[in-house]
């Protein structure tokens, strides 16, 4: 019998079986073509090269017929190998400011022997591409090259002009970072209403059902402190109670049993109330509880559970790393720590030093502040002109889907930007599963429907957004 079926029905029964295989399209295939060369260009800092990586993009967008003098390959005269791509798709409104499209090529290590396949070569596998920067963070920066390339042989003439950085170093900012180089030398170019980055994505649940998509709006800031006693020391068998060893360890302890104030900004409140409703349950009537009165002391403990949504509503800092004295015969005059922390958009670095002295209580524990710490904004707002595109294009390709709103714990370039007044969101509308993507470890992934969908979804996105008024 021959049945006939909706748009709706059919984005319906895509939503109910996630599984279903269906062949790519002439587009996707091409598609994959572009994400493979980045993919197989390595970008690793030790053995890599960012500017193989920019040139072959900007290749890629010349041949779609962007002119020289919208693609800028820039390179830092000190490192020829972290070259940088600012591509520009020109708008017809001269004063709107424009749109970023941001996502580094830099990518993690990836040891061959670790592998169960070369990370290096793109592998196409029970409906996963496998490799190094597979989802971190060449995923998004495909798409974005493509989106503009689509855009560029289409004719598409944009209100706002776009445009588009590829940027080295955000994996190992303390030796270089392409977006603070290119704020400090090159502001003009990253100057923005506001950016699109990574930081977000869909959830899918156990068995592969789209949960909901997120958009991200701040994240915490790393900084890592050390602490460090010092003392005389002497001869083993003559100990003393004033040992470095113990002040430190005593000090960790009171550190361990400490929990820093729930805060919650408007996307972690957005967030719990979003996913109370999705999730229901016990940890669903606690979200939703913390979220209506952050000082419910039974919700909070509930939610805190759970360590990533612990980690959402407050500052966290963990011991991480431990050193201690000199010989296994004298009495030690060093103990040393790293105390790692992940700190609240808008909190302070310094005041959490301050925080960490206070709740060691012990004036032998020096601490100190390691590095140059990264700067410290409010989240940017999540208003309807950031929401409405988002929900138009998620309403039409996954009906029922809810979008909710994230913070990220861990950091992206985004941080940079948003310091220097460039409101930053993490979009990528690539769903994955509860357990990752094993970005930064073994085997790294990115699912084929995922990563086909998301590029559908930005490349809707950004037009919305590019003809706003």
């Amino acid at each position: 019998m021959i049945r006939t079926f909706t748009a709706a029905a059919l984005a319906a029964a895509a939503v109910a079986s996630p599984a279903m295989a269906q062949s790519p399209r002439a587009d996707q295939l091409a598609f994959r073509d572009l994400y493979k060369e980045l993919i197989e260009i390595n970008t690793t800092l030790s053995v890599g090269s960012c500017t193989a990586a920019s040139e072959a993009m900007a290749a890629r967008l010349k041949s779609a017929g962007f002119a020289d003098e919208d693609l800028k390959i820039i390179v830092s005269p000190d490192r020829p190998k972290d070259g940088n791509l600012v591509a520009t798709l020109k708008g017809t409104d001269a004063k709107a400011k424009p749109i970023l499209l941001l996502a580094h090529i830099d990518v993690v290590e990836a040891n061959r022997a670790d592998w169960e396949r070369d990370p290096f070569k793109l592998v196409e596998e029970n409906g996963f591409f496998y490799a190094r920067g597979a989802a971190d963070d060449k995923a998004q920066a495909a798409v974005w090259v493509d989106t503009l390339a689509r855009y560029k042989t289409e004719g598409f003439k944009p209100r706002r002009t776009i445009r588009m950085a590829l940027t080295c170093g955000e994996e190992t900012p303390d030796t270089f970072n392409g977006v603070q180089y290119l704020i400090k030398n090159h502001r003009e170019l990253m100057d923005a209403a506001f950016v699109l980055n990574e930081g977000a994505g869909g959830r899918l649940d156990s068995q592969g059902q789209r949960v909901s998509l997120g958009i991200q709006a701040g994240e915490k800031v790393y900084q890592d402190y050390t602490l460090e006693v010092t003392n005389p020391g002497g001869h083993s068998s003559a100990p003393v109670r004033d040992n470095a060893i113990y002040h430190l360890s005593q000090g960790l302890a009171r550190l361990g049993e400490y929990d820093f104030p729930v805060k919650l900004n408007d996307a972690v409140r957005g967030n719990f109330i979003q996913m109370a409703k999705i999730e229901g349950g016990p940890m669903g009537e606690a979200m939703a509880a913390v979220a209506k009165d952050p000082s419910n002391a039974a919700a909070v403990a509930a939610v805190a559970r759970d360590p990533g949504r612990n980690s959402m509503m407050r500052t966290t800092c963990v011991a991480t790393m431990v050193n201690a004295g000199h010989a296994p015969n004298a009495l030690p005059q060093r103990a040393r720590a790293n105390v790692n922390c992940r700190i609240l958009p808008g909190e302070g670095v310094e005041a959490t030093r301050e925080a960490l002295v206070k709740v060691l209580a012990d004036p032998a524990i020096k601490v100190t502040t390691v590095g140059e710490p990264s700067p410290v904004t409010p989240p940017p707002v999540l208003n309807k002109q950031i929401m409405g595109p988002v929900e138009t294009v998620s309403a039409k390709l996954w009906p029922g889907v809810p979008v909710v709103p994230v913070m990220a714990t861990g950091a992206t370039d985004g941080r940079f930007l948003n310091a220097v007044g460039v409101p930053t969101y993490g979009l990528t509308g690539m769903f994955s599963e509860p357990t990752g993507n094993g970005a930064h470890g073994l085997n790294e992934k990115m699912r084929v429907r995922s990563l086909y969908e998301g590029r559908d979804f930005l490349y809707e996105v950004v037009k919305l957004y590019a003809n706003q008024k």
